[in-house]
């Protein structure tokens, strides 16, 4: 059993120059026991004293990571913020240890993390396909009610510091649906993190709810309009290109929902970028989505994972994830640190490809 990530409380930024403070939004995809690569970015981020987090869009599992955040900071800062999300993880992980979707003995020898082979999964996967949740899982019993229930203080992210968006998909209209602070239950971080196939539609004010990553994975709108932040850092965890055409079925539906769930993210950065193309007239709302200054963190590590491995919840998984996020973030501030609020470093423009 590998130990429990140790975060540093030292700065990147110590023994140099004390820089200027500076608020920032985040934009944290979800994707499953993939967020737990988001887990190490933030973790990393958190130590970053000049930075201050003033908004946080999340969707799925970067719902989750959003919301652990938010309740940790309001109630023990930087610390808090951090300890939260590991003992969430922790958490997570421990729930899944008697889960019937486990790694063959022969993908543990070979260091794959893949549940493809697992006989369990392989019967999952195919029901999935033409059994309802309302009739496979008929009390529509979700394990991760009584973990949000048990580590997440809604009242202090009701009242905390850092403004929440967290994304739902109304099953009815189709449209996306953004709950913030005061309206942030367990109930709707399942609504952001429910798969249809998956999960019966959870309920919220007489409308149901799916992922929200069909909708905004996650969305920027909000980030736009409520924060003052002019510089936002999108932890990507789906990869928007993968070499090659996917042949077996599994990799088929594996690509297919990684395309749909960048697809608005994708068109809300095009539009970004074509605004600032536009040069815009200061002062007017157009002109706020063409100031953001964006920035991503991502990992190529994360090309390499399959679907199936979004449901592996083994602690060893987990901090494999931590450390791979952690690397990624470190790598991301020792290349440009010094361009965060002065300008984007992500480009835009390769977003309007095809446009």
């Amino acid at each position: 059993m590998s130990k429990t990530p140790v975060s540093s409380s030292r700065a990147a930024g110590a023994g140099k120059a004390q820089r200027e403070p500076l608020n920032i939004d985040l934009a944290l995809q979800g994707g499953g026991a993939h967020g737990a690569f988001t887990w190490g970015v933030l973790s990393r981020i958190l130590e970053e004293d000049w930075l201050t987090i003033e908004a946080i869009s999340g969707t799925s599992a970067g719902a989750m990571n959003a919301a652990v955040l938010a309740s940790g900071y309001a109630r023990g800062g930087r610390a808090g913020a951090r300890e939260a999300l590991d003992r969430y993880w922790r958490k997570v992980s421990d729930a899944g240890r008697f889960s019937p979707f486990q790694r063959t003995p022969l993908d543990m020898l070979l260091g794959r993390w893949t549940l493809d082979s697992s006989p369990l999964f392989v019967a999952m996967d195919m029901m999935s396909r033409v059994v309802s949740p309302y009739s496979l899982n008929p009390a529509g019993v979700n394990p991760l009610m009584d973990i949000l229930a048990e580590e997440i203080d809604f009242d202090a992210i009701a009242s905390g510091p850092i403004k929440l968006f967290i994304s739902a998909t109304n099953v009815r209209t189709g449209r996306n649906r953004v709950f913030r602070n005061g309206e942030i239950t367990p109930q709707v971080l399942l609504a952001s993190a429910c798969l249809p196939t998956l999960f019966q539609a959870v309920e919220i004010d007489g409308e149901s709810y799916w992922d929200g990553g069909y909708s905004g994975n996650p969305t920027m709108t909000p980030l736009i309009k409520d924060s003052t932040a002019s510089d936002t850092i999108l932890v990507q965890i789906n990869p928007v290109e993968r070499p090659g055409t996917p042949r077996l079925a599994r990799d088929i539906l594996n690509r297919l929902n990684e395309v749909s769930f960048n697809a608005v993210l994708l068109k809300e950065l095009r539009m970004m970028a074509l605004l600032q193309r536009e040069a815009l007239t200061k002062g007017s709302e157009a002109a706020r989505w063409a100031r953001m200054r964006m920035h991503r963190i991502t990992s190529d590590a994360m090309i390499d994972l399959g679907y199936s491995s979004k449901l592996n919840a083994e602690w060893e998984f987990f901090t494999m994830l931590h450390d791979e996020g952690r690397r990624s973030a470190e790598a991301f501030y020792r290349e440009h640190s010094d361009a965060i609020g002065k300008s984007s470093t992500l480009d835009l423009l390769e977003f309007t490809e095809g446009i």
